[in-house]
């Protein structure tokens, strides 16, 4: 009886195991990355949805989806967000630069003395006052942090040591009036609409004669295996944002949407150790693969800049002010 009794109990316990499932999620929400796996910004997203998942108390699931797969182009994924299709997205400054024009101050060519300079920025009221001027701009759009991206050079199939050797080069760009503009003024003819993980085979396929990016994406894409010319010149120091959508996020409780902006402000620095991690090890591949790297002179250097002072009044008179505590602050660097 008693052994009858105990297999009753022990099988009473099993109905019961198998009757009650895991908690789920209550609430599930994408993020679209460009990038691929491994990369500084994808492991900063998952870290983002780890975080939100934790402090959710599982309650908040994100899942990340990178290399394109859910929207292979950055203003693809802006427009999800819009339209409340996606919950969070990670883009360059760049393509925001269009919903909120006083992005473009903070990606004017040979702004910032180096990196420190342009966290300073960033963090400091500036930068995360144009963090809050995403939000309150209609877009539909919310910044909720900047990632690191490095400094941005050229990359050619071409040598480049001048100005006059960018003449007709097709370079593909990010889809941003300015920078557009930019390889205008240096003679060069500027390409948008081009997703980073189409750059490779439009370059093998001579549509453009190259693009213009970080070490990691230049390494990580393999472009540096069709454009074997990289022109460290550092034009640009361009951050990336974490974006989120407005209509998504208001859907939430003030509890989890708080959550969620903490989250982002404290993975900030879990990605900028990530992104100097991959930029060293980026640059040693590409330079042993016996890729040129090209080095201005300082003449050369001076004649790059010298060219792009057009664009401080076509794109940056409206935001003098912004530019003037920009170089202001630069002083300390």
């Amino acid at each position: 009886m008693k052994k009858n009794l105990s297999l009753i109990l022990a099988l009473l316990m099993a109905v019961c195991l198998f009757a009650v499932p895991a908690q789920a999620a209550e609430i599930t929400l994408q993020l679209s990355e460009v990038h691929a796996e491994g990369y500084p910004t994808s492991l900063a997203d998952y870290e983002f949805a780890r975080l939100v998942n934790e402090r959710t108390g599982g309650r908040i699931e994100i899942e990340v989806f990178t290399g394109g797969t859910l929207y292979g182009a950055e203003p693809d994924a802006i427009i999800a967000l819009q339209n409340g299709a996606l919950g969070f997205t990670r883009v360059s400054a760049s393509p925001v630069g269009n919903f909120v024009p006083a992005i473009n101050a903070i990606q004017m060519p040979y702004l910032y003395k180096n990196k420190a300079h342009m966290w300073a920025v960033l963090n400091g009221e500036l930068g995360q006052g144009l963090l809050a001027d995403i939000e309150s701009s209609d877009s539909g759009l919310v910044g909720l942090a900047y990632y690191d991206a490095g400094s941005r050079s050229f990359y050619l199939t071409k040598e480049v040591r001048t100005v006059a050797d960018m003449a007709g080069l097709k370079i593909r760009m990010q889809d941003n009036k300015m920078m557009l503009r930019m390889v205008e003024l240096l003679g060069a003819i500027g390409v948008s609409g081009i997703g980073p993980n189409d750059v490779y085979s439009n370059i093998v396929t001579k549509v453009i004669d190259g693009a213009e990016n970080n070490w990691p994406t230049y390494q990580n894409m393999g472009d540096y295996e069709a454009a074997k010319y990289y022109i460290l010149d550092q034009h640009t120091r361009v951050p990336e944002i974490l974006l989120a959508s407005k209509a998504v996020l208001d859907g939430l409780s003030e509890e989890d949407q708080q959550i969620i902006r903490e989250c982002a402000t404290e993975v900030q620095a879990y990605e900028i150790e990530q992104w100097e991690l991959k930029e060293k090890s980026s640059e040693e591949i590409v330079r042993e693969a016996g890729t040129t790297v090209i080095e201005l002179t300082p003449e050369a250097r001076a004649e790059f800049e010298e060219r792009m002072l057009p664009l401080y009044d076509e794109f940056g008179a409206d935001y003098k002010d912004i530019i003037d505590q920009i170089k202001a602050l630069g002083a300390d660097f």
